[in-house]
């Protein structure tokens, strides 16, 4: 956040001055959402910001008329937010960083890079709407490869999955950008140092963590 309001100072808007911030946070706990996303709503502002695709859909939900801003990682049209990619038609816009055009291509680098992968263990949250399971599995035959999926729906099930993919013994390990991945990348690449794992992650901050290692 503390980038965005340098960004609104350059504009012109000072906090305080000229703009007035409401804040909101679930705190984890996401049977609040719905509640906050009225409160909000009910504060009357010119604009609500929502950040995560998991927090999102209440905003859109609490109101059909006041404006919204989202930053996503999931698919937009998928969590309803918007009728399409190209014509939102709603009242909600922003950014995705929906990233299923090129699972293919991450699993083409893999392969370049380390070519003895076959069984690719993929860490994913079904609850994430995104399509890169399915454009992974249709790349992986190609390319000689076989996916194992593993699912992790919560920060919770960081454990439990990551036994999961000990048992499984895999050659490299894919995973899946979302808040609860990434909020849990030290401990993700650290077992895939620890087991000697190729790992691809969709941001860079995946390989700032030491990711893509051998």
């Amino acid at each position: 956040m503390k980038a965005v309001h340098v960004r609104l100072r350059e504009l012109g808007y000072v906090e305080g001055q000229n703009l007035i911030v409401i804040y909101r946070y679930a705190e984890g706990k996401y049977e609040r959402l719905p509640e906050l996303a009225a409160e909000l709503v009910g504060e009357k502002p010119d604009l609500v910001l929502a950040l995560g695709g998991d927090v999102a859909p209440y905003a859109a939900k609490a109101s059909s008329t006041t404006p919204i801003v989202f930053v996503s990682s999931a698919d937009p049209v998928q969590l309803g937010l918007a009728a399409s990619l190209a014509r939102p038609a709603r009242n909600a816009t922003g950014v995705t960083l929906l990233l299923d055009d090129t699972a293919s291509k991450r699993l083409e680098l893999l392969k370049e890079v380390v070519p003895r992968v076959q069984r690719t263990a993929f860490l994913w949250n079904p609850e994430h709407p995104d399509n890169e399971l399915p454009e992974a599995q249709r790349a992986a035959p190609a390319l000689n490869m076989q996916l194992q999926p593993v699912e992790m729906r919560g920060s919770s099930e960081l454990e439990s999955a990551l036994r999961t993919l000990g048992d499984a013994r895999p050659d490299a390990l894919y995973v899946v950008s979302s808040r609860h991945t990434v909020l849990n990348i030290p401990r993700i690449v650290d077992f895939a140092k620890t087991n000697r794992l190729p790992l691809a992650g969709g941001w860079g901050a995946w390989a700032r963590a030491g990711g893509y290692s051998r």
